[in-house]
């Protein structure tokens, strides 16, 4: 579960195990596995499911070691994977600024069959970098992609 930025009014421990509980039983027959996602792509079977929540290229590439990932790698391995009908979901940078400026990625077209926006609210670094502004045009989407 992700924690907002600055001050909030924290959930209640009832609720929050009820959260707990309720994903523990969602979750009940699904297999996590931590690797490179490149064995976890060759490793995957026909009607498997891989997410993948890469680093965004347009807010994130200083964070997390992200320096030495390259998205065209990944894009390559879902391509293959696709193929074997392993289906693939790629959360992804989607719109910044209320919506006004679309992330452009290299993204071939046709190796996703959906694309959808979830709308995040108001971005979290910005609110770092504007302590104290504003942030009515701070909108930001993500990009889920399916493979299916």
């Amino acid at each position: 579960m992700s924690t907002p930025c600055g001050v909030y009014d924290p959930i209640s421990v009832e609720s929050f195990a009820k959260r707990v509980n309720e994903w523990k039983n969602r979750l009940s027959k699904v297999d996590f596995v931590h690797c490179d996602y490149r064995e976890a792509f060759e490793n995957a079977k026909y009607g498997d499911l891989i997410y993948c929540d890469p680093p965004y290229a347009h807010s994130q590439t200083i964070l997390y070691g992200a320096q030495d990932f390259r998205l065209e790698d990944l894009l390559s391995e879902i391509e293959k994977s696709k193929s074997k009908g392993v289906l693939v979901a790629l959360s992804i940078d989607g719109h910044k600024k209320s919506g006004n400026l679309l992330c452009d990625l290299p993204i071939e077209l046709g190796l996703f069959e959906k694309e959808l926006y979830i709308n995040c609210g108001r971005s979290m670094l910005r609110r770092f970098q504007l302590e104290g502004q504003t942030l009515e045009n701070e909108n930001v989407s993500d990009r889920l992609l399916l493979t299916y």
